[in-house]
């Protein structure tokens, strides 16, 4: 794993991309969706997660997250082995159309690791990036909303529904985030 991306301050605050394998469109399906946010929700109430931003794009995710108890790698190693664990439990005993085609690239991306696991959903990278001032972290949760915009699903980001930009609206959300303040930035 390359040492630029790696979370080196537990407690600091992230940017994370966590991606699926191959780019497989997994989060085009609303059951693997409500999955990752069910369980990002037990890693709010449960693990002392802090969500800040968030997107759910169709083959990636975007957070803007940190764990005041110092343990983030820890909390999002888990929340990725149990997303894994669920999704492809969902896929292989669903009604997934695409069944065989991603359990066969799952089992042949896990093929390529020393963990010789039987299916891998996610990369082993987490894209972690600290975010150590007021202005790039609004930057980065800027990015994340307008991602669904930029790739033609919605024309605003709060029309997206997996998305933060939602809370940041002051619409309904699906899921409770801490909000940011907006900082005062002169150009």
């Amino acid at each position: 794993m390359s040492t630029g991306y790696q979370i080196k301050d537990q407690q600091a605050l992230y940017y994370l991309t966590l991606q699926i394998v191959d780019w497989i469109d997994i989060f085009t399906r609303q059951n693997y969706r409500d999955i990752f946010l069910d369980s990002l929700r037990f890693c709010q109430q449960n693990k002392v997660l802090q969500v800040f931003g968030y997107v759910i794009m169709s083959n990636h995710v975007h957070l803007i997250v940190n764990s005041p108890d110092g343990e983030l790698s820890a909390i999002i190693r888990d929340l990725k082995k149990f997303t894994s664990r669920s999704i492809i439990e969902s896929i292989t005993n669903g009604n997934e159309s695409r069944k065989v085609w991603i359990l066969k690239q799952l089992k042949f991306n896990a093929l390529k690791h020393s963990k010789r696991s039987i299916h891998q959903l996610w990369t082993h990278e987490n894209h972690a990036i600290h975010l150590f001032t007021p202005k790039f972290t609004w930057e980065k949760l800027e990015y994340i909303h307008k991602n669904p915009v930029r790739a033609g699903i919605v024309e605003k980001p709060e029309d997206y529904l997996y998305s933060s930009a939602r809370n940041y609206a002051d619409m309904e959300a699906l899921l409770d985030v801490i909000l940011l303040d907006r900082p005062f930035i002169t150009y």
